[in-house]
């Protein structure tokens, strides 16, 4: 099959011909003719090629062209000058020499010469001392702009590594710094000075005197770590990188941190690890007092709880935090010997939560009658432990002294018997009258909260095997969903949680369980019923296959369907969605019975929480514990402890929940998501029934 061609004409257009100019014999178009400005660029252009050498002279040329006429144009018109052409010539010389600092000496030639030559070598030398202060100023400047300079600082805080959870730990550390107005962090890792101040830069509160110190280097580097000054530091952090092989460089980080330091600088340590098998490993590398932390068995144990107590979630982000009330370890002098009942009524602006023991063994909402021994430290819910001051000890009242026994003398035959007169007996005091509480409330079946007994687990991840773990421990069974095998109907469990991992599916690796973990309820091993929004893709596998891996996209899609099915169901299930970055919690569609859970950044404020004050690692320990029935923070309906309607103040329903032997660290109004920690306790509200208590204690 022929196509057909069109050759374009070989002849350039009439005005391409014109602005070529005009042709020669040949009929070529004759180059256009540089201008001046053209030559002049070419020209320079050529002398600087040359070298320093050709500059330097044609730069003494030019400059004379310039200044000799101008000299000349002055002595002219100066009324003062000499009549004659020598002195005239003289004066100019002068000048010239004076604004070249070429000396302006006048004589002989031999004397002119040399005068020349002192100037030059005093030119010489300016220049180069000049060069060598500037070189230097301009080293120590882009030394500056690299981070490379020593920190001189004590009792700051030292954050090694850089990850994802960076600017929330180091956020963390600047709001605690900035309650005690004083101190800096100090941050050493392998990147941009500069691109880490712009990050942390929103970090930064207002108006506090807090520095925020970006030094680069690796910090597995002993030299580099020198240059933060570990030893002299409050508290160091290790933050596993993002990418692989985290563990491995925590572990040489913190071998790093004791070659620098060495054993026996008592400087408390904090790190965390992604996998629980490197744990024991880095305690190792850690050395003896430091704290490292379990992310994958602390983010498990977190959406155990958050499945356990719904809408836990936001209680457990403000009670880490720094912003508002978080806990404190109060020692102050003669607690020794006071009961923790009297000591938790007596806190005029926190809530008592335990006790811990001087061994460091923590004891979480104790028996009203425990005593504190000697060595023994408060934990409380505060919003700063210097503004927290537990009053006196009540002084003993004084015992009634006995009245006076009159010994009768000796009787006499004659004298008759003196009977001694009653002592007047003193009359009783009144006592003081106690503090109005309301009266306690016993605690109705209808209200008891019932823990769920199946939960329908959506995505996998390395984290999902303790999960599961977690919730047979509490009598939860678990039943994991995939993108085939999923019940359609969700609102038939209890509770749901959504995994952030990039697969789901069969790939994921395999736990213990049984056919009811397997996503197979009946045990029959046949394809399960996969209708419902999504089609054959269902709950489990929302993402496309031909997709990147992305933990919080697949999350996204999960809620999704699972807010599409609650619309077409009518029912709304209980879920706990984990996401891997915050900066995607407004994206999720969650319901209004839905957790987001951001394991990493939980994670990142418990390390700057333990960093404050290691004495709180243990209590959060127990705290977070994975038991059903252990002591841990609780949402009880108000109603358990003060009569809707009833008009009380919180210190009032603390006292109420000490009676049911639980102690109230805070609430949450009805119809509102943001919880309450450590509010006024004079301040008094009316109670409804859709109050939620939140409590430390046990089922």
């Amino acid at each position: 099959m022929e196509r057909e061609t069109t050759v374009p004409s070989q002849r350039a257009p009439r005005r391409a011909r014109q602005e070529a100019g005009p042709a020669d014999r040949t009929g070529r178009p004759r180059a256009a003719t540089p201008g001046v400005r053209d030559r002049a660029r070419y020209w320079v252009d050529r002398t600087v090629v040359r070298g320093v050498t050709a500059l330097v002279a044609w730069l003494a040329l030019a400059c004379l062209a310039l200044v000799a006429p101008v000299s000349a144009l002055l002595v002219w018109t100066d009324a003062r000058s000499p009549d004659t052409l020598q002195g005239k010539a003289a004066t100019i010389w002068r000048t010239v020499g004076q604004t070249l600092r070429l000396g302006g000496e006048v004589g002989p030639p031999l004397r002119i010469a040399l005068s020349v030559f002192l100037a030059l070598v005093s030119l010489l030398y300016v220049s180069t001392l000049v060069g060598l202060v500037t070189t230097a100023i301009t080293d120590r400047l882009a030394e500056l702009e690299r981070g490379q300079t020593t920190v001189v600082e004590r009792g700051h805080t030292v954050v090694l590594g850089w990850s994802e959870q960076t600017p929330t730990v180091v956020a963390e550390l600047l709001a605690a710094h900035a309650q005690r107005r004083r101190g800096a962090v100090v941050v050493l890792a392998d990147r941009d000075k500069t691109e880490m101040e712009r990050e942390l830069r929103d970090a930064l509160p207002p108006r506090a005197r807090v520095r925020l110190l970006c030094r680069r280097g690796r910090p597995a580097d002993p030299a580099a770590l020198a240059r933060v000054t570990p030893a002299a530091a409050e508290a160091v952090l290790v933050l596993p990188p993002d990418g692989p092989g985290a563990d491995a460089q925590v572990i040489r980080v913190l071998l790093a941190l004791r070659a620098a330091v060495g054993e026996a600088c008592p400087v408390r340590v904090v790190a965390a690890v992604l996998d629980g098998a490197r744990l024991p490993t880095a305690r190792l590398a850690a050395g003896p007092g430091a704290v490292v932390l379990d992310v994958d068995e602390l983010a498990a144990r977190l959406l155990v709880q958050c499945v356990l107590e719904p809408g836990l979630a936001l209680v457990l982000e403000d009670l880490l935090d720094f912003a508002g009330a978080e806990l404190h370890t109060l020692r102050p002098p003669g607690l020794a010997g006071r009961r923790y009942g009297e000591l938790s009524a007596a806190c005029p602006d926190a809530c008592a939560v335990g006790i811990v023991s001087a061994d460091g063994t923590p004891h979480l909402n104790p028996p009203p009658d425990t005593e504190l021994a000697p060595g023994d430290a408060l934990v409380v819910l505060a919003e700063d432990h210097r503004a927290t001051v537990l009053p006196p000890a009540p002084a003993p009242a004084p015992a009634p002294a006995p009245a006076p026994v009159r010994v009768p003398p000796p009787a006499r035959a004659s004298a008759p018997v003196q009977v001694p007169a009653p002592t007047a007996v003193p009359a009783p005091t009144a006592a003081p009258a106690p503090v109005p509480t309301p009266a306690p409330v016993p605690v109705p079946v209808s209200v008891v909260k019932a823990l769920p007994r199946r939960v329908l687990v959506l995505g996998w991840n390395r984290r999902g095997a303790r999960v599961v773990e977690g919730l047979a421990r509490c009598g939860v069974t678990a039943v994991r969903g995939d993108g085939v095998r999923t019940p359609a109907e969700p609102e038939a469990y209890d509770r749901v949680i959504v995994l952030a991992g990039p697969e789901d599916g069969p790939g994921a690796p395999e736990v213990p369980g049984g056919p009811e973990f397997s996503g197979d309820p009946d045990g029959s091993g046949g394809p399960g019923r996969s209708g419902g929004p999504g089609g054959a893709e269902g709950f489990g596998a929302p993402a496309d296959p031909g997709e990147p891996a992305d933990p919080d996209g697949r999350t996204l899609v999960a809620l999704l369907h699972l807010r599409a099915r609650e619309r077409e169901s009518g029912r709304a299930v209980p879920a706990v969605a984990e996401l891997t970055d915050a900066r995607n919690r407004p994206l999720a569609p969650a319901g209004p019975r839905t957790d987001l859970l951001v394991t990493g950044r939980l994670a990142a404020l418990l390390m700057a929480q333990v960093s404050q004050n290691d004495r709180l690692a243990a209590a959060f320990d127990v705290l977070f514990a994975p038991t059903g029935d252990g002591v841990r923070v609780r949402l009880r309906p108000a109603a358990d402890f003060v009569r809707p309607g009833t008009a009380a103040s919180f210190a009032e329903v603390v006292a109420a929940a000490a009676r049911h032997g639980a102690s109230a660290v805070g609430y949450r109004p009805h119809g509102s998501a943001r919880p309450r920690l450590n509010p006024p306790k004079d301040a008094v509200r009316v109670w409804s029934a859709g109050d939620v208590l939140i409590v430390v204690g046990a089922a």
